[in-house]
């Protein structure tokens, strides 16, 4: 079971990154609990694995049409699948790095796995995970975080 503040290191994790990556902050919803084991996705996910003390997932999803637009504002011209692919893998490592920070060094992150196109691929590995719905200008995206 998380704890607010431990949902509050993953938050500002994820509201950091956009301020210094896109120059431009996300705002986040709400956090909810879903119980019935799978949070959904969207055409792009990057998953890292959580081990040590704390064991289970964190994975960051969305739109092609966001990380396209994000790329852009990074300056970045090359909007291949490939580029997409190594930018949704960097959000979600950097927001797990982060909030390594704040756990400590028995929060154990693995390198992302990137899955693009098979949502039926991504589930919780457990039945009790949090989504931090993520909206960064006219786009929804999501952030799960299923830790036992």
């Amino acid at each position: 079971m998380l704890k607010e503040a431990e949902i509050r290191t993953f938050i500002e994790g994820t509201t950091n990154y956009f301020e210094i990556s896109a120059q431009q902050s996300a705002t986040v919803g709400s956090p909810y609990l879903v119980t019935d084991g799978n949070p959904g996705a969207y055409e792009y996910t990057g998953v890292i694995g959580i081990s040590g003390a704390r064991k289970g997932i964190v994975y960051f999803t969305a739109p092609r049409g966001m990380l396209t637009v994000l790329l852009m504002r990074m300056q970045e011209t090359d909007t291949s699948d490939e580029n997409i692919k190594d930018l949704v893998g960097e959000v979600a490592n950097t927001i797990s790095g982060n909030a390594r920070r704040d756990f400590g060094k028995n929060f154990v992150i693995s390198v992302p796995v990137v899955i693009a196109h098979d949502l039926e691929k991504v589930t919780a590995p457990h039945s009790r995970s949090y989504v931090i719905p993520i909206n960064w200008r006219t786009h929804s995206a999501k952030l799960v975080v299923c830790l036992e």
